[in-house]
């Protein structure tokens, strides 16, 4: 069974950010697809499908180590 988690992101202004975020929530234990809707400057939605439950505060560590911020999280 697959899980759906979706967080907003803050601080990603281009295709970089996109892609570090996206490595470093891939790497989580259980993750099979991350998609990122970027909003430039403001607030990005950041959808994670994974085969486990994510621990909220892991996400937020995985895209805090990115260099971003975990503003909400919808889990």
């Amino acid at each position: 069974m697959s899980h759906t988690t979706t967080v907003n992101v803050s601080g990603m202004t281009c295709g970089h950010c996109v892609s570090s975020v996206t490595e470093e929530l891939t790497d989580m234990p259980g993750v099979q697809n991350v998609s990122i809707d970027l909003n430039a400057g403001g607030i990005s939605e950041v959808t994670i499908t994974s085969t486990l439950t994510l621990d909220p505060a892991e996400i937020g560590e995985a895209v805090a180590e990115a260099g971003y911020l975990v503003v909400s999280n919808n889990a």
